[in-house]
């Protein structure tokens, strides 16, 4: 998985950095097939804004939100992210799909 966090209009420091990661992890745990996540942090007036892209197998996952408090919500962004994701993973393993070779035709 690559992680990258970048700032926008705010000085992204490394105790941001690690929390961030920190509170992937958990989405990690629960589904391990992520390649990318994007994750931005922005300030506009006085809201907190975290937005994170996480790009899995044939789908980009976009999830944001505001706060006014940073930690706040980058806690939030990943219960929404936490959510996003099993969703995803049911519906992508609860339906196994066979190969067109496997698959019995009805004429047979």
């Amino acid at each position: 998985m690559n992680l990258i966090v970048s700032g926008h209009h705010v000085a992204v420091t490394e105790a941001m950095r690690q929390y961030v990661a920190a509170k992937m992890d958990r989405v990690m745990r629960h589904f391990d097939n992520v390649i990318d996540v994007n994750v931005i942090l922005s300030v506009q007036k006085l809201m907190q804004k975290a937005e994170v892209t996480v790009h899995v197998r044939g789908k980009d996952i976009h999830v944001e939100c505001v706060d006014e408090n940073m930690y706040a919500s980058i806690d939030s962004l990943v219960d929404k992210l936490d959510r996003q994701i099993l969703k995803y993973k049911d519906k992508t393993f609860a339906h196994p799909h066979d190969t067109r070779k496997r698959q019995t035709s009805v004429e047979e």
